[in-house]
């Protein structure tokens, strides 16, 4: 059951890396529902800024921005009295080469610096047949530029299926747990775990996560980012 999951995700991936930005805005707005807003949550202390940067797992595809999971962490992270400010920099087929790319762009949008980056990136390179030494490097660029700016990480794994062999799964596999350890990043190990064998979590893409798939990664992961968010000074 496991192998059979791990390969209809990488089946479904690779469809999914294939659509067109219009189709995903199209399913979008067909698709997104209703969610209460983060904002009328009554929170004290200093804000905390949160810049999630992914690809179409953070973008909220085929159920709005609003129901996204950086939206909906952002609202579990309220409701236990965090101040949490979510900002979602996530682009839907975004590769680790193309994120490296425009990290420092994002970085340098802000108006606030970062108090937390959630970093989930890497399943379109495994699905577009990028090495895993380049998705590594990758992975160094992006990791080393935060560094330099001082703002803590959370490396959200992913985990590539059997189907792609051996050796590649091993080297894929490891990368999020040697780089988390390298850069002193807060590790999610493959943080699609709690639902990725459960078909009726995910949208008819078997890829992209419904609202109900959404609550439950929340729910499994907002523990480990809320002991990630630093102390205000």
């Amino acid at each position: 059951m496991v192998l059979r999951s791990l390969s209809m995700l990488a089946a479904a991936l690779s469809l999914a890396a294939c659509g067109s930005e219009a189709e995903t805005l199209e399913r979008t707005e067909e698709t997104s529902a209703a969610a209460p807003s983060a904002e009328t949550i009554e929170v004290s202390g200093p804000e905390r800024h949160i810049l999630a940067f992914g690809d179409s797992l953070f973008a909220g595809y085929g159920v709005g921005l609003e129901n996204s999971y950086p939206t909906d962490l952002e609202r579990a992270l309220r409701e236990r009295g965090i101040n949490a400010q979510m900002i979602n920099a996530a682009v839907s087929g975004e590769t680790s080469g193309a994120g490296a790319k425009r990290l420092a762009f994002a970085l340098d949008a802000q108006e606030v610096k970062p108090d937390l980056v959630l970093l989930e990136l890497g399943g379109n390179d495994m699905l577009r047949g990028l090495s895993p030494a380049q998705t590594r490097a990758n992975f160094e660029s992006m990791l080393g530029e935060l560094r330099d700016r001082e703002i803590p990480v959370v490396l959200m794994g992913m985990r590539a299926p059997p189907n792609y062999g051996p050796e590649y799964q091993q080297d894929f596999d490891n990368l999020y747990p040697e780089l988390a350890e390298e850069y002193g990043a807060t590790l999610v190990p493959f943080w699609l775990e709690s639902i990725y064998q459960d078909p009726s979590l995910f949208q008819d893409d078997r890829i992209h996560p419904t609202n109900e798939g959404i609550d439950r990664l929340v729910a499994a992961t907002v523990d480990r980012i809320e002991a990630a968010i630093p102390a205000a000074d």
